[in-house]
């Protein structure tokens, strides 16, 4: 449309050229250009007409102008005449016109997609899909485009699920475009070491059992469908959440609250004593993504030599 409506412009200003040059040929002197397009004795009627109807359409443009002519140019140009009676021709042959009001809207919705293409959908999990548009827009499996995962009304958020998806379909209006489906990852268990005391060359389990010793963070997008559980001579605090809403565990050794106790554990567990004669009591997490069935398990070691001091 626009290419068109440049086209047009330039056929008009290539007769206003052309006209202005004739006119020098006609007559030769100062003039207003209706003035000379009415007067009769200007030109002949023939060209009088198309020079009318020329400056008709150039004033219904809103273009104004005047012209300084060279009083000396006193010879009529037939050329000129002629090319002038071409190009109002071909002027009425273009039209331009404005955009239609349904390819208004058209051109209007392409340029406003409800769903952001940034937007991050998970496989396996529940999803948040938020309209920011005037229409009501539709997800869809590509393998089945005849039911919609969710349709969300204009201005509104809706929670859908996916299963293995690779890639949805948002449809709105008359137009579509796709999204791709991010992996849902298995989940992220880090333990950190949070004390300094099995550092020391003595070290006893009163004093671990009094204390945090290690954290366990599980990062995950939806931590809501985890499965979170622990094994070993420990106890458990928590979870909290975080600033990032990873689960957070507080662990503590919980081996033996006797002596006596101790000494029976040693009894059973010689075979988990190091060379240089500490003892070490293992503990493990487990996770499991309860849609994806991911399982990730980690664990860590406790160490000590004596019961207390």
């Amino acid at each position: 449309m626009a290419k068109k409506e440049r086209d047009s412009k330039f056929v008009i200003y290539q007769v206003l050229y052309i006209f202005v040059i004739t006119v020098l040929a006609l007559k030769g002197a100062d003039l207003d250009l209706r003035r000379v397009a009415l007067k009769e004795e200007t030109v002949d009627k023939t060209v009088r007409d198309s020079l009318m109807a020329l400056l008709d359409s150039l004033y219904k443009l809103n273009l104004d102008f005047s012209i300084q002519i060279d009083p000396h140019v006193v010879v009529e140009n037939v050329e000129l005449k002629e090319q002038v009676a071409q190009l109002n021709q071909r002027m009425k042959e273009i039209k331009i016109e404005e955009p239609k009001p349904e390819e208004k809207l058209e051109e209007q919705t392409k340029l406003q997609l409800p769903i952001s293409l940034k937007q991050v959908f998970i496989q396996h999990t529940w999803n948040l899909a938020a309209n920011t548009g005037t229409v009501p827009t539709s997800i869809y499996d590509p393998r089945d485009m005849r039911n919609p995962l969710v349709i969300i009304p204009p201005g509104q958020e809706k929670k859908f699920d996916l299963t293995d998806q690779s890639e949805v379909v948002v449809k709105f209006g008359t137009q579509e475009e796709r999204i791709k489906v991010t992996p849902n990852r298995p989940p992220e268990v880090k333990i950190e070491r949070v004390t300094t005391k099995m550092n020391a060359s003595d070290i006893y389990v009163q004093e671990l059992q009094r204390i945090t010793a290690f954290t366990v963070s599980i990062i995950d997008n939806r931590p809501d469908q985890l499965k979170v559980s622990y094994s070993g001579p420990i106890s458990v605090s928590g979870p909290q959440r975080d600033a990032k809403n990873n689960l957070v565990y507080n662990v503590t050794l919980k081996l033996a609250t006797t002596e006596t106790k101790y000494d029976e554990w040693v009894d059973k567990n010689e075979n988990l004593r190091e060379a240089d004669g500490r003892y070490k009591a293992n503990f493990f997490f487990t996770v499991v993504d309860e849609r994806t069935k991911d399982r990730v398990q980690v664990g860590d070691s406790f160490f000590f030599t004596d019961f207390s001091k």
